[in-house]
């Protein structure tokens, strides 16, 4: 072997690793959240977990991914211990999907069909179509599968590049005694899990190892230690994921350990005993790369067949290595390993923004619990959801702004910036509901009343707030627009409201049955739960514009008024309900 053998093999070996790469990243760009979504959805039983994770892991190409993914999902609150334990085990049988890829090249014949089978035949075809999809496309759907036949073209090329520059090994005395050495199962299993520990991938280190072995060197008594270190060693990219995270991420990450380690020992155990016993001739042939892919694959499957009825036993030493503790346990509410995947990235942001929704509604509910009957402790309860819905605003924000650095599509950045405007107008929500609160302590440090006509007045309008208040939760979390276009024409009925509100105070001031200190209280209250109902309109106005694929809110709403019959028909309910009441009064 020469030095230009040397440096195509170096070459070769970072267009594969580049390759798988990139395909990887681009499979799961164009799977979109419903595949990974999967993930956390279907994994009801033991059965459904396993077939999900063996699922999404053939799709993606990396198991490492899955797992990552997974981790994620348990910190997150969305998947627990329980189903995590599944799906990992379902990674690892989906990841032998690449190794029977990458056999195709050692297919040989004459035949013109088992020819065409050569990826070396095909992949130029593939990478013809693939930088026309990236180059002269678009869609970003289409620039995704464009990037994934480049990708798995850039990793064949490189896989025939490492198979070419290593065939000179086969005369080189010292990599032949490698192999020799490598015949010890122990020394297999730790070359194994340190290659891949190093490269970060079961798929690529197996696809090293099947280039090596077409120099004929490799036997299969060499070849299947070295491939159960490596379900070892692709471990690290989990426990290095758990870092951070919450004391159930880092018990899925300890499962995947603990998994392979366990399967690996007892299936080498077995290996050595067969070895010793009945010394099969098969382990001293050289090994194909079909060969090397059934070990991968036998191995991977042996390894969940045994372990699978012991999903609970995994799940209590995963406790046992990460025990409780006394101190509280701080869960990451947005999950950076989420970026890489914008669709599960902003599925994970509505979520949260749900629950902001929640928290900013529910403040503005006790404030007016408050107005009618103050205590300090919901004067205390109401700033406390102040500041959660503060917290919620930061780490949204701050991960929405993370989430744009990253490669989205165009439907991807409208979403991102359709939660960026509900959750400012969320945040000042729950500052109205401070100022409520605030005018509800003025009265009863003063010991201010409103007139029975006044709370009579303001029992109307505050009815009409919780109203609106409902619509816009209910179209926050169901993400629908029909729902949302019934807030405006509630917003138009309490601007009336609130000036009708602020003409009977003016009768009231004029007849003497309202004091002028009152009326300040009484002009703050309307002014702030006007506010509310306008914040509220600009929450489904958003909702409306983002599913339109239009970003103007004022001018969705101007055509709402003007055209849609459904707004003049809703408007006209809500006068009745609220407006007709007030006249009544007067």
């Amino acid at each position: 072997m020469t030095i230009f053998d040397a440096l195509q093999l170096i070459g070769g070996l970072c267009l594969f690793l580049f390759g798988m790469n990139i395909m990887g990243q681009a499979l799961e760009r164009r799977a979109g959240g419903k595949l990974q979504s999967l993930l956390g959805k279907l994994t009801t039983n033991k059965f459904a977990g396993l077939l999900t994770g063996m699922g999404v892991t053939a799709i993606i190409q990396s198991s490492s991914a899955t797992t990552v993914m997974v981790v994620g999902f348990v910190n997150s609150g969305i998947m627990t211990l329980k189903q995590a334990i599944n799906v990992i085990m379902g990674a690892n049988i989906g990841t032998t999907v690449t190794a029977w890829i990458l056999s195709l090249g050692g297919i040989s014949g004459d035949n013109i069909f088992i020819k065409l089978l050569k990826p070396t035949s095909f992949t130029p075809i593939l990478a013809l179509i693939g930088i026309i999809f990236y180059m002269f496309c678009k869609s970003d759907k289409k620039k995704d599968t464009g990037t994934i036949l480049l990708g798995f073209a850039v990793l064949m090329f490189g896989m025939d590049s490492m198979s070419s520059s290593v065939s000179g090994l086969a005369e080189v005395e010292g990599f032949k005694n490698l192999f020799i050495m490598f015949k010890n199962p122990v020394l297999g299993v730790l070359a194994g899990a340190v290659l891949t520990a190093v490269i970060q991938s079961s798929s690529a280190s197996v696809g090293i190892l099947q280039a090596l072995a077409t120099t004929g060197l490799v036997s299969y008594g060499a070849a299947i230690p070295i491939i159960m270190g490596q379900n070892i060693g692709t471990c690290i990219t989990a426990m290095l994921s758990s870092l951070g995270t919450n004391r159930n991420a880092k018990r899925s990450a300890v499962v995947h350990l603990s998994f392979n380690i366990i399967g690996t020992i007892v299936c080498l155990t077995a290996f050595c005993i067969v070895k010793a016993t009945l010394a099969p001739a098969l382990l001293d042939d050289s090994a194909s790369l079909a060969g090397i892919a059934v070990a991968h694959s036998v191995f991977n499957i042996a390894c969940t067949t045994i372990l699978f009825p012991m999903s609970s036993v995994l799940e209590k030493v995963a406790y046992k290595l990460v025990p409780e503790t006394q101190s509280p346990d701080v869960v990451a509410e947005l999950d950076e390993r989420f970026l890489a995947t914008p669709s599960i990235a902003l599925e994970r942001c509505h979520e949260l923004s749900v629950e902001m929704a929640r928290e900013a509604i529910e403040s503005i509910r006790k404030s007016i619990m408050c107005l009618r009957n103050y205590t300090p402790e919901l004067a205390k309860e109401v700033r406390e959801l102040e500041d959660k819905t503060d917290h919620y605003e930061d780490i949204i924000g701050t991960y929405l702004v993370k989430l744009s650095t990253h490669q989205v599509s165009d439907a991807h950045s409208a979403e991102s910036s359709k939660l960026l405007k509900i959750i400012g107008d969320l945040e000042r929500i729950s500052d109205h509901a401070v100022n409520i609160v605030v005018s509800s302590e003025e009265m009863n440090e003063k010991k201010l009343t409103f007139s029975d006509s006044a709370e009579k007045e303001l029992d109307n309008l505050l009815n009409a707030t919780d109203e609106i208040l409902s619509l816009t939760l209910e179209s926050v979390e169901k993400n629908d627009a029909s729902l949302a276009t019934d807030v405006e024409p509630l917003e138009e009925i309490i601007d009336k409201l609130k000036e009708s509100l602020r003409t009977g105070h003016i009768i009231r001031l004029q007849q003497k049955t309202c004091s002028i200190e009152t009326g300040f209280v009484w002009s703050d209250i309307l002014t702030n739960l006007e506010r509310v109902s306008d914040h509220c309109s600009n929450v489904a106005g958003c909702i409306i514009d983002a599913l339109a694929i239009n970003l103007n809110i004022h001018e969705s709403l101007r055509a709402t008024k003007a055209e849609d019959p459904h707004f003049k028909e809703k408007y006209s309910m809500y006068a009745k309900k609220y407006l007709t009441a007030v006249n009544a009064e007067k």
